[in-house]
């Protein structure tokens, strides 16, 4: 038996394995763009309003491949879409060695961002399904530990380009270690042998030529579920609200409260360590109790915090703020994903999945475009504050009254 085959075996060390292969992939990728993608592309000449195309243009893949990667997981099985993103996370690195134009760099950032676009909702929905009794605590402490990964990066990659003095070309070779590592990972762990073929990263049986119309029937099976539209729109919600919260609250620190860099990196480092360390926690109490309540109680929390950002200046105050909106968006996002697998038929988790993911990614993006027109005018930081605050309290109330939850949850005893 290879090595391959008994840590799929045992559950634990498959899990570990999978959660290095993780984070080391969301290093590289988040790497690649924090902190060097803003003066990598001034080097370039980049005309000012031009900026927002290359920082969004890792953004656009997510809401373009994300279901459609999911749902030929369904089809093909999870080990050759999570390959494939593997693959993406290993190849893109060298691509921006050889990058000599602004619009070179935005056509590379486009095809990085496919990677991530993959990877994560396949990944949850392997997970989802390998350890389908206590998913909620193995898909939060996955993300936790990509979210590792996501908080090393700005660290590691500022470090290489303040001993290399903006040493760019060092700074991507050390991104590329970071894929072609998580690369190799990925080869080993999903590895397989015809005989003892592992029956949730496998190929479900399907047709020599899978047709466009199998994808699409499946998607339109997610669509028309009233209860995967509803957790998918909370999902979006709360993405919408931390989109705003990591860009627009640096600047109310800076513009309003003057805070100096070291305090402003605090308030905004507690929400990363809380995120790593509340994550699994919730997701555990989430499988043993409930998926409805944490959800309930979340929009709840972090929308009434919200509320309260432009009317304190205090340092204490708003890092005390910064960790009550953080546990409450991780009691939201802890419960979402294994609630969405729970309300997706068997064969269409990983559709679920995508489909949520695209979801998230569209609430994400519009959060910083929206709240920027709110900024400008006469309300000012407290009218997109406010915004915020009634788009969650009012996704926690059609989340109530829909009672999704209420039947589909199975308590974690009475799981096969």
């Amino acid at each position: 038996m290879n090595l391959a085959r008994r840590l799929y075996l045992n559950g634990r060390a498959y899990f570990i394995v999978f959660c290095v292969m993780g984070a080391l992939a969301i290093l590289s990728s988040t790497m690649s763009k924090n902190p060097v993608l803003n003066p990598f592309a001034v080097s370039l000449g980049t005309p000012p309003d031009l900026m927002g195309i290359i920082a969004a243009a890792s953004t656009i893949p997510g809401i373009l491949i994300s279901l459609p990667a999911a749902s030929l997981s369904d089809i093909f099985g999870r080990k050759k879409v999570l390959l494939f993103a593997a693959f993406i996370f290993a190849s893109a690195p060298f691509l921006y060695l050889g990058i000599t134009s602004w619009w070179h760099l935005a056509l590379v950032r486009f095809y990085h961002g496919f990677a991530t676009a993959m990877f994560v909702p396949v990944a949850e929905a392997a997970i989802a399904e390998r350890f389908s009794a206590k998913r909620g605590e193995h898909m939060a402490a996955f993300n936790s530990a990509t979210y590792i990964g996501r908080g090393i990066a700005p660290f590691l990659g500022g470090s290489i380009l303040f001993i290399t003095n903006y040493g760019f070309h060092t700074l991507y070779l050390a991104v590329a270690i970071a894929g072609c590592t998580s690369f190799g990972i990925a080869l080993f762990l999903l590895s397989e042998n015809k005989t003892t073929r592992p029956v949730n990263i496998a190929p479900q049986p399907v047709k020599a030529k899978i047709t466009t119309r199998k994808m699409l029937q499946g998607w339109l099976k997610v669509t028309r579920n009233r209860g995967s539209l509803i957790v998918s729109f909370v999902q979006a919600c709360q993405y919408y609200a931390y989109g705003v919260m990591e860009f627009y609250l640096v600047q109310y620190m800076i513009d309003v409260a003057n805070l100096d860099a070291l305090l402003v990196s605090i308030v905004i480092g507690v929400q990363v360590i809380s995120l790593i360390i509340f994550r699994p926690i919730l997701g555990r109490l989430s499988d043993r109790y409930s998926r409805r309540s944490p959800i309930i109680l979340g929009c709840t929390l972090s929308g009434v915090l919200l509320f309260l950002v432009p009317f304190t200046t205090h340092f204490a105050f708003l890092l005390a703020i910064s960790i009550g909106y953080s546990i409450g968006f991780v009691f939201v996002i802890s419960s979402t994903s294994p609630l969405m697998c729970e309300l997706a038929p068997p064969n269409l988790i990983g559709t679920s999945m995508g489909f949520l993911s695209t979801i998230m990614d569209i609430g994400q993006t519009l959060g910083p475009i929206i709240s920027g027109i709110i900024l400008a005018t006469v309300l000012s930081y407290t009218g997109l504050f406010t915004s915020l605050t009634i788009l969650l309290i009012t996704s926690a109330i059609i989340f109530t009254i829909s009672n999704i939850g209420k039947h589909q949850y199975k308590p974690l005893e009475t799981q096969n």
